[in-house]
């Protein structure tokens, strides 16, 4: 403080002792740095003839006013830090003025300018001295207190996120034991959706890649299950499999099953969006990953079986031992000791792998016991029992989607040692089906009727040499000319001579068909309206359709 001030008097002194008596009226007893403030700014202008102009709390090593709404001339902060908010300073509207620091042990945790009009006393002085001690040493508590405020808020903030974490990681535990446990104990895609039902108390559902229901549990299960549109589905596979997580639509939360390239199907939660938190996704995509395992497995297990059976069919269609084939379809499950019969599906467009499966479906929908195979681009199945071929027929016509397909039958077999020949001779059933008026449908070569004289004809070595009489001209030129003239008089006898069927049967105009039947007339010299004539060629034909080798 200013150095020339002098001690007073003996009034002074009783001055002091009045001011000393103030000052322990002042009570710094709150934390609030606000009211801190307050009282220090009150007991400067009741222990001096000084008012407080600013007051300033030191934030991060600097001053700043506080509290921030004072109204002070900005000059004044100019001239408070040219002084180094310290000391004595001079005033811009003039007088006497000082900076009070309000500091504990060497930190100082602010400070008051104030003004007079004329220095004070060195009794009031050392008053303001010790008032800004107390308010140092209040901030100092205040501060301290509040550091441990933020610290116990820490704390609580801690304390909740360990109990969050703690129940998180038991809530997650348990999703791990009930569907690593249904997995492990065997109750297949059903027992772990359940496991997930109970889990979220949602309900769950299990769809295939093509959308139909493999399973549900908990309520709200639809009577009917809405199949969507192939394109419809494929979009909404696509959308899941960009989005690589959970996706919500209409009512429900998705998750793919994708163990690797494959997608094996998609596995929902039904609910509403408040009902299914992170708790429940986190349910649902260890669904997922435990339902790609199970899919997998059932995919490889039936992979593995349907190829042990198709080697099993090639090797009975081709000719095996029956000891060695009545164990291997014991082993499969199959009672290959009754009678059976083979029977051939040709798809008109070519039969893929997903064209098998539907006709293995279809079987399978009719409840026959069979063994299905592939050879030669037909569908082999191997069915015990004579099966209806117009209920085979349309089933396969449902699970394929289209009835561009035809079905051969052959005689019934005994003993393995039966099967080729009855796939031989359905073979030659569905031959003369395709090389009909109408390919599509089925026939039974029990039941061909004429054909089983070709067959004997055939056996006996003298049906080759019959449709060669009748009809090896046109074979050979088809074969010169790359044409199909016994094609063509094939259908013309088949539809009765009539025109108009002829040319629908063949898709040509009629006119082509008067051309190609008066090309046929020229090169056999044959008479198509002589009745002899027409028997003849007609048998002739029906004789090749049935030596025609196979599709």
């Amino acid at each position: 403080m200013n150095a020339d001030s002098t001690i007073a008097d003996d009034s002074g002194a009783g001055d002091a002792t009045g001011n000393l008596v103030e000052l322990a009226r002042i009570s710094f007893s709150s934390l609030d740095p606000t009211e801190i403030f307050s009282t220090a700014t009150h007991g400067v202008g009741a222990l001096s003839t000084c008012r407080v102009e600013a007051a300033y709390r030191s934030v991060d090593g600097d001053m700043a006013l506080y509290p921030a709404e004072q109204d002070v001339a900005p000059e004044l902060e100019t001239v408070l830090r040219a002084a180094d908010w310290q000391g004595g300073y001079v005033p811009p509207q003039g007088g006497w003025g000082w900076v009070l620091q309000l500091s504990h042990q060497g930190v100082v945790h602010g400070c008051l300018a104030v003004r007079a009009a004329a220095e004070p006393s060195r009794d009031e002085l050392l008053t303001l001295d010790l008032l800004a001690q107390q308010a140092g040493a209040a901030l100092a508590c205040a501060h301290l207190h509040q550091r441990d405020v933020v610290r116990a808020h820490r704390l609580e903030a801690s304390n909740r996120e360990l109990i969050d974490a703690v129940q998180s990681l038991e809530s997650r535990s348990r999703v791990y034991e009930l569907l690593d446990s249904a997995l492990a104990e065997g109750a297949g895609q059903e027992g772990i959706v359940e496991a997930l039902h109970r889990l979220t108390g949602c309900a769950a559902c299990l769809e295939d890649a093509f959308g139909n229901l493999l399973a549900w549990a908990g309520p709200g299960r639809p009577l009917r299950h809405q199949k969507p549109g192939r394109a419809q589905r494929d979009q909404f596979l696509r959308l899941l499999s960009t989005q690589g997580g959970p996706v919500r639509r209409e009512g429900r939360v998705c998750v793919l099953i994708q163990p690797h390239v494959d997608i094996l199907g998609v596995l929902a939660l039904v609910g509403a969006d408040d009902e299914i938190g992170e708790e429940e996704l986190f349910a649902l995509r260890y669904g997922s990953s435990v339902l790609g395992l199970e899919l997998s497995h059932r995919r490889t297990l039936a992979e593995t079986e349907l190829n042990v059976r198709r080697e099993l069919v090639d090797d009975l269609l081709a000719g095996t031992d029956a000891d060695g084939a009545y164990a291997r379809a014991e082993a499969l499950g199959h009672d290959l000791r009754r009678p059976h019969h083979v029977a051939v599906v040709h798809v008109i467009r070519g039969a893929g792998n997903s064209d098998a499966a539907a006709i293995d479906r279809a079987a399978t929908n009719l409840r026959l016991r069979y063994l299905l195979g592939r050879q030669d681009g037909l569908v082999v199945l191997l069915l015990e029992g004579r099966p209806s071929l117009d209920a085979l027929h349309q089933e396969v016509c449902r699970q394929l989607g289209h009835g561009s397909h035809a079905i051969g039958l052959g005689p019934r077999c005994d003993v393995p040692m039966d099967i080729p020949q009855s796939f031989s001779k359905a073979r030659r059933a569905l031959s003369i089906r395709l090389n009909s008026a109408h390919p599509e449908g089925h026939a039974d070569y029990d039941e061909l009727g004429f054909y089983h004289l070709v067959d004997a004809a055939h056996t006996m070595g003298v049906a080759h040499d019959y449709v060669r009489k009748w009809l090896g001209v046109l074979l050979d030129y088809d074969v010169a000319k790359r044409s199909d003239l016994v094609h063509t008089l094939n259908y013309y006898l088949e539809c009765g001579g009539n025109y108009d069927e002829s040319a629908a049967a063949l898709h040509v105009h009629r006119s082509t068909l008067r051309y190609r039947l008066g090309r046929i007339a020229d090169l056999t010299g044959f008479d198509l309206r002589d009745v002899d004539t027409r028997f003849n060629l007609h048998a002739a034909t029906r004789a090749w359709r049935f030596l025609t080798p196979e599709p």
